[in-house]
């Protein structure tokens, strides 16, 4: 399978839309959403496109391949407008026996790691993307289509038979690691 990874997107439609047609081009399986969805956050500027509701019907148009976590940002409220759970901290996917950790970053990180062992960590929230392998994980930060730092582009991630690669909003490829 071919899964699609985006965090925080913080209700910029504009900038879903461009991720989306990524997934449609690339023909990925599942897109899975590390939070802060619809708000744009009370620390962040209006985005460009905002639009939650916009991005309501989007995402529940397309709700079947759709694993959700919950980011700082997203409430019950916004939960009410989606068909999709997204309230959960964390979901954890297998894939051909590699373990992928899902998460927005604010509750579990570098910092804080989950029990158990995983292959991968993916998670968002500083809107700082990275691609490292370290001895106990990979770990991917997303970074943010929306609002990224660090001088950064907008970017994503995507993950295909234990292949991770970061990838600029416009599909440039930034960096691949292999487990």
């Amino acid at each position: 399978m071919k899964y699609l990874m985006v965090s925080d997107i913080h209700g910029s439609l504009t900038r879903l839309e461009q991720v989306l047609d990524f997934y449609e081009k690339a023909q990925c399986n599942m897109l899975c959403i590390l939070g802060d969805i619809l708000n744009y956050g009370p620390r962040n500027g209006l985005p460009e496109g905002l639009n939650p509701k916009g991005i309501a019907e989007c995402l529940n148009n397309f709700s079947d391949p759709i694993i959700a976590v919950r980011g700082n940002c997203d409430s019950e409220v916004d939960q009410m407008l989606l068909n999709f759970p997204i309230m959960a901290d964390y979901a954890l996917l297998v894939d051909n026996g590699k373990k992928l950790f899902l998460t927005h970053g604010h509750v579990y990180n570098e910092n804080n790691l989950p029990k158990g062992k995983h292959d991968v960590f993916f998670y968002g929230h500083t809107h700082l993307w990275k691609l490292e392998k370290e001895p106990t994980a990979l770990f991917c930060n997303t970074g943010s289509i929306t609002f990224p730092k660090g001088g950064n582009a907008p970017t994503f991630a995507t993950y295909e038979n234990g292949t991770i690669s970061i990838h600029q909003l416009n599909g440039t490829l930034l960096k691949s690691v292999r487990l």
